[in-house]
């Protein structure tokens, strides 16, 4: 095969087709089940044009999917997931789509507000990982915290069961009985804001994530969808893609 711009692992070509994930995609290249223009791959790190080779798996020509970004306003009550053995909604029920797309991570049953669907794996796989993409959440709290409970919580702390949460921005934004707050993580620990807030005594009555990085939910209604704009998309990708900086040691 002759260098061409358009290059990409084979491994990533097979996954976004649809046909399996990256590491089952890795595990058919080594059982040598994916050919390229008649040639058996073996290795993880060749590399193919998905416009100009013919790919196969299991003797099978790919037809590459088109990829596709919608943001999502999930509303309480639906499951993060593509199906769910109970039988409960789950986020794809809500987008129109023909392409096999998934969530970019999850918000938990009783959560709601923006959530990205995709069928990019290499992004969805960033978002999720990324420690330095900020998340912002609007979160109502049974009564209201004491100054101190709240700087603890945007110091960072370690739970009873060793779990550690670093450190994040809390802003009041509505004070009452039960108050408003506005919570920024870098974080994304399985259902990280209510356990921040139960270990300090106050119950999360409500969650809503309203920013992942550049990318805001605006006014969308629950259940309601949108696709990303091709500016949205670049400024995540960039944002995804980015090393988190790390101080020097001395």
């Amino acid at each position: 095969m002759t260098t061409s711009n358009m290059e990409e692992r084979v491994q990533k070509i097979v996954a976004r087709a649809g046909v399996a994930s990256r590491r089952k995609a890795e595990q058919l290249i080594r059982e040598g089940r994916v050919t390229v223009n008649g040639k058996a791959v073996t290795e993880l790190g060749t590399k193919a044009d998905p416009e100009r080779d013919h790919i196969k798996v299991d003797n099978r020509l790919l037809r590459p999917e088109e990829l596709v970004y919608f943001v999502l306003n999930k509303p309480r009550g639906v499951v993060s997931s593509v199906s769910d053995p109970r039988g409960r909604r789950v986020v794809t029920d809500f987008v129109q789509s023909g392409a096999r797309i998934y969530p970019a991570g999850r918000l938990d049953y009783a959560s709601e507000g923006l959530l990205i669907l995709t069928n990019d794996g290499d992004l969805a796989r960033k978002i999720t990982r990324a420690g330095h993409l900020s998340k912002v959440y609007r979160v109502k709290v049974a009564g209201r915290p004491s100054a101190e409970k709240l700087d603890r919580l945007r110091k960072g702390l370690r739970l009873p069961d060793g779990e550690t949460f670093g450190s994040c921005e809390i802003q009041l934004l509505k004070a009452g009985d039960n108050c408003w707050y506005q919570v920024v993580l870098k974080q994304g620990r399985n259902r990280q804001i209510r356990r921040m807030f139960e270990a300090v005594g106050h119950f999360v009555m409500r969650l809503r994530r309203t920013g992942i990085g550049p990318v805001e939910l605006g006014n969308l209604a629950p259940g309601q969808w949108r696709r990303l704009t091709r500016g949205e998309l670049s400024r995540l990708e960039a944002a995804a893609s980015r090393r988190e900086k790390r101080p020097r040691g001395k």
